[in-house]
């Protein structure tokens, strides 16, 4: 039975605006604890989506007739309303890409390529998603420039009495998670970026994580660049978001090349057209971004400080709960410091087969490296098993959890 964790959210009813969630996984009510790999999808994203394709299919920004113009003005106004949901000056420092993994490559190439040169420093920190920290080595060997770490400490926050041996004159961008996926930290971005203020650094977010799950705003914590996924907020594949300062999206280089993102073409010379079409080369994922604006839509209603205010209730109770089972390690901060993200090992069991007995029980999780090998060196753990939550999750699924890792202690034992 599903209950209300917050006063601020009513369980029940939004678990009825997620159609896949009301069926069961080998005789169990399907446990959807994996929503940090990609969130579930409201029937309103579903609806809106297929309304685009039956009602007004047509490329956007090209055509005078009315299916273009509709589909055209439906994929800007979602731009606009991501800019509101991040606090963003304009709609036009909104940049659609494929994911957040595009959204990091595009700034790596456009802006590190143009930037960066021999004796500079980039500094990111050994928490960071393999996206967040692979366009940078593939950088830094193309211009000369160095890598710093910012380090963390035994229960993965980071060790932020390092950051002023780090940062230097030298350092050009500090690339940085505002929340872990693998151990659920929280890090100051707001503080990181102060800092790095002070020796002229620009900061880049990977906002892949925090987006999703609690209000980010990129005038407050006064950043330069924002990059998160569409799949995770409870909007569709295939659709991400880089935003950017204006002024250094401007000066930037465009990073794909082709139609729409030209003013004037030659066939020796062009020019390149206003951004944030610049940066929005060929015919963009136009259902997809939709998609993302009516995601944005539903993550508004609901309010994204009750979303976090329940994130954290819920984590607290399968913390206390998971830390009963003998045998299991829990990795990560207090849960005052995370969010939503458990990653777990049981005893010498491996995660794969964890995650195999889990799903025997209808509990869905996450199992490997998450894309983050060198924090699973740190921690001397070649892959954990990962439980993650979001405005959907219920006490009975963490309940459905536990009770699955007890059997699978059974089994193995």
């Amino acid at each position: 039975m599903t209950q209300t964790i917050a006063p601020q959210l009513d369980i029940e009813r939004i678990r009825a605006d997620f159609p896949i969630l009301q069926q069961q996984v080998n005789g169990y009510p399907l446990a959807y604890l994996d929503s940090t790999a990609s969130s579930q999808k409201p029937a309103v994203v579903i609806e809106a989506m297929d309304r685009y394709y039956r009602r007004y299919n047509a490329n956007v920004h090209r055509g005078v007739y009315q299916l273009s113009e509709q589909a055209t003005e439906a994929m800007e106004q979602a731009r606009s309303k991501v800019a509101r949901f991040i606090g963003a000056k304009s709609a036009r420092e909104i940049i659609f890409t494929r994911n957040t993994t595009e959204s990091i490559n595009l700034v790596a190439n456009a802006w590190g390529r143009s930037n960066l040169k021999h004796g500079d420093r980039i500094l990111v920190t050994e928490m960071e998603h393999h996206s967040n920290l692979v366009p940078w080595q593939i950088i830094a060997d193309a211009t000369g420039a160095e890598l710093d770490f910012m380090p963390i400490d035994g229960s993965g926050r980071l060790a932020l009495d390092e950051l002023p041996r780090l940062l230097s004159e030298q350092t050009k961008l500090v690339a940085v998670t505002q929340m872990s996926n693998v151990l659920g930290t929280i890090n100051p971005v707001k503080a990181i970026t102060v800092e790095a203020k002070k020796v002229g650094a620009l900061v880049l977010v990977d906002g892949a994580q925090s987006v999703p799950h609690f209000a980010v705003d990129v005038r407050d914590l006064d950043i330069d660049f924002l990059a998160f996924s569409g799949h995770k907020m409870c909007g569709p594949t295939g659709i991400g978001v880089l935003w950017g300062r204006k002024e250094i999206l401007q000066a930037m280089p465009p990073f794909l090349a082709g139609g729409s993102m030209i003013r004037q073409v030659g066939l020796r010379r062009s020019t390149w057209n206003d951004l944030p079409h610049k940066f929005e080369a060929g015919t963009p994922a136009i259902a997809e971004a939709i998609g993302l604006g009516c995601a944005v839509d539903y993550l508004s209603a609901v309010g994204m400080d009750a979303i976090h205010a329940a994130e954290q209730q819920l984590t607290t109770y399968a913390l206390e709960q998971l830390a009963g089972i003998d045998g299991l390690t829990l990795y990560g901060p207090p849960v005052a410091e995370r969010g939503g993200v458990i990653s777990f090992n049981l005893d010498d069991v491996h995660p794969h087969d964890v995650a195999a007995v889990l799903d025997r029980h209808g509990v869905a999780v996450r199992a490997g490296h998450h894309c983050c090998q060198p924090l699973m060196e740190i921690f001397n753990a070649p892959a954990t098993a990962r439980a993650s939550f979001y405005l959907y999750t219920t006490q009975a699924e963490i309940d459905q959890l536990v009770s699955g890792l007890e059997k699978c202690k059974e089994i193995f034992r």
